[in-house]
């Protein structure tokens, strides 16, 4: 046993000896050591050690996210009276939205691509290397937009930090792009599970949003990474920052006909939030003032908002426990409801308005300058519909009403809705709740909810312009592979040309040197002016010297299409096979001739990747 320990020891050592004298990398000493154990480890091995140590890394950064934004709002909401909550209403999340603007634009010099989107465009167009920069930028900015009441979620920019931490690991330990791919997953899988204490639904969360039109074999290293995130999670966090349910009632099958009316009305909901997101997106960026002054515009009306309706303040999950709790009246309390005498038409009257109200407050934070995503505005208006629909179905008189219940299921149908994550959104809600006896009202209402939203709209309305511009992957995985192909790579900018006043014996000795197939004509200007090939050329080639001293514009002929340097790969192939041909020309802004492009030569390259993507 001493011998072998002996033995490895000195392999250590030879290791650091070689590495510092060979490698122009310099590193850390716990580096170092993984860089040994990378050499020794199979590849299987190393990815699962990878999964756990970002699995660790990406729950501890959810949980101090969580744990900073749950003290600010306790101190506001639980340590102030209402009147002088009224004043912080109106402050702070005015102040939130400003000062992560006015960060965005001095530190991180206005970059703020934000959301599942930002992970997924990095996935398909920049072979999944997140900036480091998004380890952290992403953290400040939602605790600030958050914390001081913003009305949005912490778990997107959760999501986009464990991505950031798993793909600079990958980066670190040099690894290729579908394991690199692999552990960004991993990393934003750990960040929702440590942000739900739910692992299964941060396994679900990557493989129906993050890796879609992604074919991948290893699963093992997302499992260990959500583990541990959700580990971290549960020994951390207390009790009241976690995402759990402990209140609710057995599944009884006669109370099916709730579950398929709130299906509808989540379906329907949550097509309502979409639409308002997507209008106040277009208002705010139609709008022509500066970024600060559109934050300092949608930070006030976030603000009155607030103050209107407090359970907009912030991600909101407490409300839900109240609800759960049928501590109702207490939220109606700590508002100016409560100078209304206490009705059931007032609590009706509440609950809409915060339905209503909760997706303009949304939107209007995340696109007037603030940070945060649509998971807990979607979870919360959810629950806010469940525990209103439950409340009316009592109010006209129905018994036995699962209120509870399709609080929990109202949460999974427009979660499942608006972001088209059904899967997710079941477990998430089955795994907070210990309600796997749920499974059959959180499917009806989920999947119900995801077709009407996909009727409306098959790809996802936060996703469809990075769809329809090939910025993402999309579950057509040929169009996948295309989509990370570059024009640039493939313009033949040497191409065999001549000018159109040429004449047949300057064409022929151009033949006769030349290698390639394809000519190209240019006039004065240096613009294309037709195009020739060898078969338009053969005819001419065994004649008399006397029959081809004219010029060659007799044999040019137009190109059947013209490809311009910012066309996509995947339009490339479409134009290719329209018109049959095999080169192309390309033509620059100012319609000065750029090159050939070859269709040949991008099928080479496509077959190669799928190679590579399929070992």
């Amino acid at each position: 046993m001493k011998t072998s320990s002996k033995r490895k020891y000195h392999s250590f050592l030879k290791f650091k000896r070689d590495f510092q004298r060979f490698s122009i990398q310099k590193v850390r000493s716990y580096e170092l050591i993984l860089f040994w154990l990378k050499s020794r480890l199979s590849r299987s091995q190393f990815l699962i050690l990878s999964g756990i140590l970002v699995g660790f890394t990406a729950g501890l950064a959810g949980v101090l996210l969580k744990t900073l934004v749950h003290q600010i709002h306790y101190f506001i909401t639980h340590k102030l009276h209402f009147e002088y909550q009224v004043l912080f209403y109106l402050i702070f999340p005015f102040l939130g939205i400003v000062l992560t603007t006015a960060i965005v634009l001095s530190v991180f010099r206005g970059q703020d691509r934000k959301g599942i989107g930002a992970i997924l465009y990095e996935i398909a167009q920049n072979s999944s290397i997140v900036s480091s920069v998004k380890m952290y930028s992403q953290m400040i900015q939602s605790a600030i937009t958050v914390g001081l009441g913003g009305s949005a979620g912490l778990e997107s920019p959760i999501a986009v930090t464990g991505a950031a931490i798993g793909s600079n690991f990958a980066r670190t330990y040099r690894l290729n792009y579908r394991e690199r791919t692999l552990l960004l997953a991993a990393g934003a899988t750990a960040g929702i599970a440590s942000a739900f204490n739910a692992p299964i639904a941060g396994i679900m969360f990557a493989f129906e949003i993050l890796l879609t039109g992604v074919v991948f074999s290893d699963f093992i290293p997302l499992v260990v990474a959500a583990v541990c995130g959700s580990l971290v999670s549960r020994i951390i966090l207390q009790e009241d920052i976690l995402f759990r349910f402990h209140s609710r009632e057995p599944f009884n099958y006669h109370n099916i006909l709730y579950y398929l009316i709130l299906g509808v009305l989540t379906g329907l909901f949550a097509r309502y939030f979409v639409v308002v997101s997507q209008h106040v997106e277009h208002f705010f960026h139609k709008l022509k003032l500066s970024r600060i002054q559109k934050a300092m515009l949608g930070g006030l009306i976030l603000s009155v908002l607030c103050v209107l309706s407090p359970p907009l303040f912030g991600e909101g999950y407490d409300v839900i426990k109240y609800f759960t709790m049928g501590r109702a009246p207490t939220i109606i309390h700590n508002s100016f409801f409560r100078y209304v005498e206490l009705e059931q038409w007032s609590i009706t009257v509440f609950l809409a308005l915060i339905c209503l109200l909760k997706a303009f407050a949304t939107s209007i934070t995340i696109y007037s300058g603030g940070n945060g995503g649509n998971f807990a505005p979607s979870l919360f208006a959810g629950g806010t519909l469940g525990f209103l629909f439950a409340t009316i179905c009592q109010q006209v008189g129905l018994t036995e009403v699962p209120v509870t219940n399709l609080m929990l299921v109202g949460m999974a149908g427009v979660m499942s809705g608006a972001l088209y994550a059904p899967l997710t959104a079941i477990f998430l809600i089955a795994e907070s709740s210990s309600g796997y006896d749920l499974f059959i009202p959180l499917m009806v209402v989920s999947v119900t909810a995801y077709l009407i939203g996909k009727w409306y709209s098959p790809i996802s309305p936060d996703l469809k312009a990075l769809a329809d511009q090939g910025k993402i992957f999309t579950r057509e995985h040929d169009k996948n592979l295309l989509s990370t192909l570059r024009t640039e790579a493939f313009i033949d900018r040497q191409p065999q040309a001549v000018t159109e006043d040429a004449t047949m014996g300057e064409l022929l000795d151009l033949v006769k040197h030349g290698k390639k197939n394809i000519f190209a004509v240019l006039n004065n200007h240096g613009g294309l002016a037709g195009v020739l090939t060898l078969d338009d050329i053969r005819p001419i080639l065994f004649t008399k010297d006397a029959a081809i001293s004219g010029s060659i514009t007799q044999l040019v002929t137009a190109p059947a299409a013209i490809i311009h340097p910012e066309d996509e790969i995947p339009q490339i192939i479409k134009v290719f096979d329209e018109t049959g041909q095999w080169h192309l020309p390309v033509v620059g802004e100012s319609d000065e001739f750029i090159g050939f492009i070859s269709k040949s030569a991008i099928l080479t390259r496509y077959r190669a990747l799928l190679k590579e993507y399929s070992e």
